[in-house]
């Protein structure tokens, strides 16, 4: 296993534990002018950019992908981008069926809409009132965009060795446990 890639893979996790036991910390460390979540956000992108270039750079691509990757790596997105998620397939699927394996960027940034920036990047623990989400997939899946993350890493398995997937699934599955156990009293007090 290439510890530069494994280091890639598991980059963000320890930034996402920090932010969620030392939230005030970090509001203190934004301060005033900035917002937290949004802060966060562009943390998360480029720490999120610097896992799939780490990803990619164990992956060993070819075309066509198998006839697996394309439910679930549909229904993955869907999880985290869209809320029709059945005509999704489906129109993926006809894609793949009439043309050959074309696939086209349909996603619909649905669950982003629903929790808003605040509601995806902490903003609970940043002391900001967000509203609990349940339309769904949130009351019918607990944790949607990770359950999808971790779909669309396993459609990618004849791509990626499956250690990195493995190394990636633990670190969504060591957020998820950690964000379950959520004390209200540890939350931020918003700076006045």
């Amino acid at each position: 296993m290439g510890i530069f890639a494994a280091v890639g893979v598991l980059l963000p996790f320890p930034y996402y534990y920090w932010l969620w036991t030392n939230p005030q910390a970090w509001v203190n460390l934004c301060g005033k002018d900035k917002d937290p979540s949004k802060v966060m956000a562009y943390v998360s992108h480029f720490l999120k950019l610097l896992q799939f270039i780490s990803l990619f750079s164990v992956s060993t691509l070819s075309w066509p992908p198998p006839l697996y990757f394309w439910p679930l790596f549909g229904f993955g997105q869907f999880l985290n981008f869209s809320l029709i998620a059945i005509p999704l397939v489906l129109f993926m699927l006809n894609l793949m069926l009439i043309s050959g394996y074309l696939y086209r960027d349909t996603r619909y940034p649905e669950v982003y809409q629903l929790l808003g920036e605040a509601g995806t990047y902490y903003g609970v623990r940043f002391g900001k009132n967000v509203p609990w989400v349940t339309e769904f997939p949130f009351g019918v899946i607990r944790d949607p965009q990770y359950v999808g993350s971790v779909m669309s890493l396993f459609a990618c398995l004849s791509w990626v060795p499956f250690h990195y997937i493995l190394l990636w699934t633990l670190g969504y599955v060591f957020i998820i446990r950690m964000e379950s156990k959520e004390d209200p009293a540890t939350r931020a007090k918003p700076i006045s």
